[in-house]
């Protein structure tokens, strides 16, 4: 029942345009909280009910176009062709409405095949109207949807047309004169034959996730946090998409972190700088009219990698929240849902000071409703492994994990032409390394300039965007996915590869074989990112990083297929653990001149971690019964 009110209704804004043959708006309806259902009429028709709580509104779904562009905002667009009318759907949550608009796009496609009702047969009938919530999308409907489009893409191949960024907005230009079914469907680039259709599907949370999602619906301010590959980015993507967009700011404390979730860095949300300003200088800061406006509009923040976020900037932040929104609830009455493992990294703090972590803060224990922690590992697999990563990450280094750590040193890991990526402590030695490693390389250097929105905020992009403004390689050059391509065939942030030739042309695209098996052409990527004012910026550039070396810092959220580490110069708690935690397998890691003294956990942050496995087992039942009282 839950997916299938997920595929069948959405609840969002909408606008109704009612346009002329020109095009032209010559009526306008905005419904700020509308339900938006799929069903069919007495004719087995395809409709849209647009429901504000009074009289409801039908739409018959003949000729129809999907504008999708827009989607993971909570945006997207209908036009009803040749009626004149376009829908426009905002601020829904864009997981839902991804499915809802597949679910559509699958009905549409399928329903084909029936005969149209005329109008004489309409007006002749004396059927009582109905309007049925659609039933579920099954197998043979995206199996006759796919037929129907083979067939059409056999008769009738059309001309590529709008495969440039461009090629949705030319689309909304000509959508009133436009009648072709879907011609700028669901896929993110519109090809001249219409993709394979799949079943609306999502990949399935665990029984943790789930009940951290529940809970974040439910309203309660939570803070989750597991060990390394426990998923935590993956359910935080999750809660950003079941969210409404225009009141959910998604944030992290860097800006790496930020641009995995789609989101900002907490400071440019915040919009006091470093913080370090007295209160009442943050809040005069806080109060401009951009930065305001975040503030008032924001329901539900989100605050990613809290281990980075220093407890006195948490304390400035509840303090300006309050002041800037007038409320004296915790935080403003903002719903807080902060996500990370405080046995990571650390904030970074200067050498004068000691590190306080954001659980130390005041204000930590009156904002958190709720602490909960995922504890099924998904990135190893190996139990042995597992469970010595635990033993790392509670700085504990018995004899048997100091034997297994430096029996990795005589590991060949190295294969196909594919080296070990060294994981550094220090951000001078990645980049000597890469450099020196790519000009011993012979052969010609290929150079690749992204493609920046605007080039006066490079700067920005830079901090956010996981790919350098230029990307120099050669054959032969070790490198690594930037972005996830294809999971099913291994194409996933972190796979590690090398480049065995280039395209002949002028753009010269890499050919890269990756340890996977898979011999891949990398073309361009696109990130979005979100700056200060809430302006969106975008870079197109190759999904590769050089991988001869890469920062601990910048590994962060990666799943390393071999990997070589040195930890020598560790100088912070938690950062052996994040380095080690990256190996996909005890096989696929090396460590050179393992010395037990770098494993090491704070204790402060234990005792914290400690207090907090006693108060879950405590609530948990409560919590359950609490939920399960919601649902019925």
């Amino acid at each position: 029942m839950l997916a299938n009110h997920l595929s069948t209704e959405i609840q969002s804004s909408i606008t109704i345009e009612y346009l002329n043959s020109s095009g032209h708006t010559t009526k306008r309806k905005v419904i700020r909280n509308a339900f938006i259902t799929l069903g069919r009429n007495e004719f087995r028709e395809l409709v849209l009910k647009v429901s504000d709580g009074k009289l409801p509104q039908n739409f018959v779904l003949k000729q129809i176009q999907l504008f999708t562009r827009f989607i993971k905002d909570g945006k997207s667009s209908i036009v009803l062709a040749p009626e004149n009318v376009q829908l426009l759907i905002s601020n829904c949550p864009s997981d839902k409405l991804k499915h809802f608009m597949k679910t559509l796009l699958i009905k549409h496609e399928a329903g084909k095949i029936e005969k149209p009702v005329n109008d004489r047969t309409r007006l002749l009938s004396g059927l009582p109207r109905v309007f049925e919530t659609i039933s579920p999308v099954q197998k043979k409907d995206v199996q006759q949807a796919n037929e129907l489009r083979a067939k059409a893409n056999t008769e009738t191949p059309v001309k590529a047309k709008g495969l440039s960024h461009r090629g949705v907005n030319h689309c909304q230009q000509k959508r009133a004169r436009t009648t072709s079914s879907d011609s700028c469907s669901i896929a993110a680039l519109r090809p001249s034959k219409k993709p394979t259709l799949s079943m609306p599907t999502q990949m399935r949370l665990s029984t943790e996730q789930t009940l951290v999602l529940n809970t974040v619906l439910s309203g309660k301010n939570v803070f989750f946090t597991g060990s390394a590959g426990t998923g935590k980015s993956f359910l935080l993507k999750r809660i950003v998409g079941a969210l409404p967009p225009k009141s959910t700011y998604a944030t992290a404390s860097t800006g790496v972190a930020a641009c995995h979730i789609g989101g900002t860095t907490l400071h440019a949300f915040a919009g006091i700088g470093s913080g370090k300003a007295p209160l009442e200088q943050c809040i005069e800061l806080a109060k401009r009219p951009g930065v305001r406006q975040h503030w008032i509009s924001c329901r539900h923040l989100i605050i990613d990698e809290i281990s980075m976020v220093e407890g006195e900037f948490f304390d400035k932040l509840e303090a300006v929240a309050r002041a800037v929104r007038g409320r004296d609830e915790p935080f403003g009455g903002i719903q807080l849902i902060v996500c990370g493992d405080f046995l990571q990294l650390p904030p970074v703090t200067q050498a004068s000071s000691q590190t306080k972590f954001c659980f130390q803060a005041r204000s930590w224990r009156k904002c958190l409703h709720l602490n909960m922690e995922l504890t099924e590992v998904r990135r190893q697999t190996d139990k042995a492994f597992i469970a010595l990563l635990q033993a790392v990450r509670l700085g504990r280094c018995t004899e048997e994990v100091t034997r297994q750590l430096i029996l990795t040193s005589k590991h060949t890991i190295e294969r196909d032409g594919i080296l070990a990526t060294r994981l550094c402590t220090h951000k001078d030695d990645v980049e000597f390394t890469n450099e020196r490693r790519l000009q011993q390389l012979p052969g010609e250097c290929h150079t690749y300039d992204s493609l920046d929105s605007d080039p006066m905020l490079v700067k920005t992009v830079n901090a956010q965007c996981p790919v350098s403004q230029q990307i120099q390689l050669k054959e032969g050059a070790q490198v690594m996915l930037a972005k996830n391509l294809d999971v099913s065939r291994g194409l996933v942030n972190g796979a590690r590869g090398v480049v065995v030739g280039f395209e002949a042309g002028s753009k010269a695209l890499p050919r890269v074989r990756f340890l996977c098996g898979v011999t891949e052409v990398v073309k361009p990527e696109r990130w979005v990112i979100k700056g200060n004012g809430g302006i969106f910026m975008t870079r197109q550039q190759l999904p590769l990083k050089l991988a001869w070396a890469i920062s601990i810092h910048k590994s962060q959220g990666m799943s390393l297929d071999c990997v070589e580490i040195s930890l020598v110069r560790v100088f912070e708690c938690g950062q052996a653990y994040v380095a080690l935690s990256r190996a996909r397998s005890l096989e696929g890691l090396r460590v050179m001149d393992f010395d037990p003294k770098v494993v090491k956990a704070n204790p402060y942050v234990l005792q914290f971690y400690a207090r907090m496995q006693k108060e879950r087992a405590l609530c948990q039942t409560s919590l359950e019964d609490f939920l399960e009282d919601k649902e019925n």
